[in-house]
């Protein structure tokens, strides 16, 4: 109990209000007048305190005016003419307003705390002697060796140095399923130990955890407001001065145009001074605006400000760089034939043998595939760059490589068939590692830089909203047409270098308007800064997430059509809230002119129409396509 009154003072203060309005209302029934004028007094100071406080010091310090100062007014005013209940009624509804408005935005921000605060404040560091301490993670240096028990959080990114452990990354990427990793894998904080005990070799410090890096960004983005947000934030000091020059006005020409008596011309004043204020108006878009952020991070984006998920919501485009991006971003073999005849097992043995212990990214595609294929010594091995591997086994000479290093006049090929479809293979964008022994065709494998498994459903869902979809790659024409034939894409940029980038984004963005980039790599950058949305991957790299204005945690391309309907929801509820607002201003102004409306009345309309569009803003958090 203590911990919430000290976690929530202003809606503390609130509730102290409103006992002390019941126990003046009680009071004056009981014709304690004094008692009950000194309740409502102590009501008014204490309910008020935050509002007033806020209220000048922005008078003071930026020399604004803000609702706070026409709300404190508006009591104070009343008070002056003996409506003492009813300026303790003002001060508490409007205080219970401030203090929903202020537990709706920390509800947004929490949405995100809770969602980044995975990664445990402690770890179990291992020391030259052996010994383990249990250490803040906060002093965690690179380099240092730490033990992950069964079950346990991993608390910081680092690679495993340990042989074998089962690890679920769904806080991470999502992925239900609990993935096996090997020694010299990456491990990433805030991931799960469920398999055996294992040890970790920190390769980062506390805060440059990838969950370090979201929170630094989320917490920018929700210091920075969407246009909107800004837009209205930005008319308040001058609708204030024009509420506080246009109640006077009106409180003399009631007085002497319609001759009304002066306490209800001064009341009508202070009905008009609350009803007129632009609380509601002023909440319109900003809780929206945090809630957007929040459920965002929660489906795995990091937008970067209010900004950003604004502007996503207009794209009539969007350019997709291909590797890694659309697909994995290595190769994977997909395929392998072999001449009728062959000893399928000594191929892959040599195979095996010659790719093991390169670093190319399609020797590891190549051991992978072969993974249980027995490891064998062979007599010579040659690398050949740029070609592949010649080497010998028993006596025989065998070729590993590109089509026109082991294919040449001299090798004999017992079928025709296998060159068409091999041939077939590398129009469709697959590269095909051909073998030969003592120049006889033996067989081939094809490898492919596979599609990533969202990547064609959210390209469809983006065709659907009739969002152009293009790709521009450095690949040959043959690999990215293949590729987006795949997904659907049907505007294609190949053989283009990473300058071009930026000049056919100049180009789309002439014909189509507002143009987003989606990308994970250096030569992605300047692209992804010029757009109007950059869209980075999560897995890509730093220079990437740090240039885009929205960063995919999980690597997964549906987040962006997500986004997209997001932004366009965040979008309707703010122009709603705004309308609502303005028309109930409208309303509560016309009523007061008749003198239909008493100030509690006027407060309860000003205020509830303030509670709803927070309320509303808040639907933004649960939020489903």
């Amino acid at each position: 109990m203590i911990e919430w009154i000290k976690t929530h003072k202003e809606m503390t203060n609130t509730i102290i209000s409103a006992i002390l309005i019941i126990v003046g209302i009680i009071l004056q029934y009981q014709e304690q007048s004094t008692l009950a004028v000194s309740s409502f007094i102590l009501a008014f100071l204490i309910g008020g305190y935050f509002s007033a406080k806020s209220g000048l010091t922005e008078l003071v310090k930026e020399k604004q005016l803000n609702v706070d100062v026409l709300m404190i007014l508006a009591a104070v005013g009343a008070s002056i003419i003996g409506y003492w209940m009813e300026a303790a009624l003002l001060i508490f509804i409007f205080s219970l307003s401030e203090s929903l408005e202020t537990m709706a935005n920390e509800k947004s921000r929490n949405a995100i705390s809770e969602l980044m605060n995975l990664t445990p404040d402690t770890a179990r560091r291992y020391n030259a002697d052996g010994t383990i301490d249990v250490v803040p993670t906060k002093e965690l240096k690179i380099g240092d060796v730490i033990q992950v028990p069964r079950g346990e959080i991993v608390p910081i990114d680092g690679t495993l140095d340990s042989d074998f452990a089962i690890i679920n990354e769904a806080a991470v990427t999502g992925e239900s399923v609990p993935i096996e990793k090997t020694r010299d894998m990456e491990v990433i904080g805030g991931t799960i130990n469920e398999g055996n005990l294992f040890n970790i070799l920190v390769t980062v410090e506390d805060n440059n955890t990838l969950f370090s890096k979201i929170i630094r960004l989320v917490e920018e983005a929700q210091s920075s407001p969407s246009k909107t947000a800004s837009f209205i934030e930005s008319l308040e000091n001058t609708y204030v001065k024009v509420v506080l020059v246009g109640v006077p006005v009106f409180i003399l020409f009631v007085y002497f145009i319609l001759d009304w008596t002066f306490t209800e011309s001064f009341y009508r004043g202070m009905v008009l001074l609350t009803v007129a204020s632009p609380c509601a108006l002023v909440a319109s878009a900003t809780p929206a605006t945090l809630s957007a952020i929040s459920r965002a991070a929660k489906r795995g984006m990091v937008f970067k400000g209010g900004q950003s998920i604004d502007n996503v919501q207009s794209l009539n485009a969007i350019i997709f760089d291909k590797t890694g991006t659309l697909t994995i971003g290595k190769p994977t073999v997909t395929d392998a034939f072999f001449m009728e005849g062959v000893d399928q097992n000594t191929v892959k043995k040599v195979v095996k043998a010659a790719e093991y212990g390169s670093t190319h990214p399609i020797a590891s595609a190549l051991v992978d595939y072969l993974e249980d294929t027995e490891l064998i010594e062979l007599n010579t091995i040659q690398d050949i760059t740029g070609k592949g591997f010649q080497v010998t086994h028993n006596g025989d000479i065998w070729k590993i490589g590109k089509h026109e290093f082991v294919i040449t006049e001299d090798t004999i090929s017992l079928e025709d068939e296998i060159g068409k479809i091999a041939t077939k293979k590398e129009n469709e964008g697959s590269t095909v590692i051909f073998v030969s022994k003592n120049k006889i065709l033996t067989g081939y494998f094809a490898l492919e830089d596979k599609l990533k498994k969202d990547s064609k459903e959210a390209i469809e869902q983006l065709n659907n909203m009739n969002i152009e979809t293009i790709m521009v790659t450095g690949d040959n024409e043959n690999t990215a047409q293949h590729i987006a034939d795949l997904v659907g894409i049907k505007t294609v940029y190949a053989n283009r270098m990473p300058d071009e980038k930026s000049s056919i984004l100049d180009e789309i963005k002439q014909k189509y308007g507002n143009v987003g980039m989606v990308g994970d790599g250096i030569n992605d950058a300047p692209a992804l800064a010029k757009a109007d949305i950059g869209f980075a991957m999560g897995s890509g790299t730093d220079i990437a997430m740090e240039t885009a204005d929205v960063v995919l945690i999980q690597d997964d391309l549906k987040q962006i059509p997500f986004a997209v309907l997001l932004s366009k929801k965040m979008k309707r509820i703010i122009m709603s809230n705004v309308i609502f607002a303005l028309s109930v201003i409208i309303l509560l102004i016309t009523a007061n002119l008749f003198q239909a409306i008493n100030l509690p009345l006027g407060v309860i309309g000003h205020e509830g129409s303030t509670i709803l569009v927070i309320l509303n803003g808040l639907r933004l958090l649960m939020f489903r396509d």
